[in-house]
């Protein structure tokens, strides 16, 4: 069993308590708008770091985390972009990525809404875990805790930072 700590959006801001929920998890995702490489730093220091540059990072981070990527971890297929849209409105490309390449998870970001929602039409849980950061409109700052075993994913846990 592999446990994920799944944050978006800090926005160059880091909160302490990250460490503190994140601590059991084997791995963290990262869905974009690290912010600057300082975030990347902590966060790689901690624990394995994956992710996805956004829309507000600038070249020295685009230079090592790519706009779209695909993994598969235990047996879960998984896909993530920063701006990916939702289940009903993804954006243009990403039902076609998740086709193509068969992903059972899409992550996203950049909306700052909390969702975790299953897509009938292609077979996949859309996430994305709001945002981590204090720059933005949401009231709330979020993450998302969860499982993958084999092929399931489990044990998703939604984590309010205020």
């Amino acid at each position: 069993m592999t446990r994920i700590g799944l944050i978006s959006d800090t926005h160059s801001y880091l909160d302490e308590a990250v460490f503190q929920h994140f601590k059991e998890c084997d791995e963290i995702w990262h869905a974009g708008d690290f912010g600057n490489m300082e975030v990347i730093e902590q966060l790689r220091a901690f624990k394995p770091l994956r992710g996805v540059y956004g829309n507000i990072d600038a070249n020295d981070i685009r230079a090592i985390y790519p706009e779209k990527l695909f993994f598969t971890c235990e047996k879960v297929n998984v896909f993530i972009q920063h701006i990916g849209g939702y289940p009903g409105r993804y954006a243009p490309g990403v039902k076609k990525d998740i086709l193509a390449h068969k992903s059972q998870l899409f992550i996203s970001g950049h909306s700052h809404i909390l969702k975790v929602m299953y897509d009938e039409s292609v077979h996949c849980l859309h996430m994305n875990a709001g945002a981590a950061g204090k720059q933005g409109w949401h009231k709330m700052r979020t993450m998302i805790r969860f499982a993958i075993d084999g092929k399931d994913i489990k044990n998703c846990e939604v984590v309010e930072l205020d």
